[in-house]
């Protein structure tokens, strides 16, 4: 069984994988509007909780090992 705390550290690296990906493919490699502030801010955020996913599955699996 996956414990909570890894299962939700791999949702968190779905979804912001999952923006960051948008963001690059769709607002900023493709000619458009500009990317407003806003945009901007999501896109650093979504980075950030990528990293905390990131920390939760790898915090999950060291506690699994003590």
């Amino acid at each position: 069984m996956i414990s909570r705390q890894k299962l939700i550290g791999w949702i968190l690296i779905v979804f912001s994988v999952a923006y960051i990906l948008y963001f690059l493919k769709v607002r900023l490699f493709n000619v458009g509007p500009a990317i407003e502030k806003k945009e901007w801010v999501q896109a650093i955020g979504s980075i950030v909780i990528f990293m905390l996913g990131v920390i939760n599955v790898r915090m999950a699996a060291m506690r699994r090992r003590v």
